[in-house]
């Protein structure tokens, strides 16, 4: 909780950065000249992962079973669906190379992709918190991940040119989880000076 409550004061704190061109640029910023999307993106971003917080908190406090794990985080995913609708709404994808001769090279997947979506969060989410007992497993390899997508997003800014708000705005949440997360390791790698607890059945 700790950490969760240290990442949400970094990405409130920071919310005005991304915008500061509207606010300092050489012309006056007018409603219709702000970044609306950008904004609402950034907004559903953080109230889909304070959802993801008190779940990890009512976890600890209820002791939810496995069930309520599955259907929570799905609906946590709504608000970012929800907005990807409005602003995007684009459901097709590409095609990997090794398919491309069986395959079309896009296919539409409709309706499925918002699924897709929404089961990549239950998984996502149940992936890492699976390891939680085991010291250092579960910040460690939260570390490593958020590293990775880091590394891969600064070298699409610098050198690929595509997309590049996309990847600023993956950079603005990943950056801070890196900072809180390695604090967390530090304290939770063996032998662990966080307390841990007891690890149960599955209910």
């Amino acid at each position: 909780m700790i950490c969760g409550a240290s990442y949400l004061i970094a990405m409130f704190l920071f919310i005005p950065f991304p915008f500061i061109e509207y606010w300092l640029g050489p012309t006056t910023m007018t409603p219709s000249s702000f970044a609306h999307n950008q904004f609402s993106e950034y907004l559903c971003a953080l109230l889909s992962i304070c959802c993801m917080i008190f779940l990890g908190f009512a976890d600890d406090v209820l002791d939810l079973r496995w069930r309520d794990k599955l259907l929570l985080p799905t609906i946590a995913s709504l608000p970012l669906l929800m907005v990807y609708t409005v602003n995007s709404g684009s459901t097709t994808i590409v095609v990997p190379t090794p398919l491309r001769g069986m395959l079309p090279n896009t296919i539409n997947l409709g309706v499925l992709y918002y699924v897709y979506m929404g089961m990549l969060a239950v998984f996502c989410t149940n992936a890492i918190n699976i390891l939680a007992g085991i010291n250092g497993i579960e910040s460690g390899q939260s570390v490593v991940i958020a590293v990775s997508l880091a590394i891969n997003s600064i070298i699409q800014v610098l050198f690929v040119d595509c997309c590049v708000e996309n990847h600023l705005f993956a950079l603005y949440l990943i950056m801070p989880f890196i900072g809180v997360s390695t604090g967390l390791f530090i304290y939770n790698r063996y032998p662990s000076r966080v307390p841990q607890r007891k690890c149960k059945q599955f209910s």
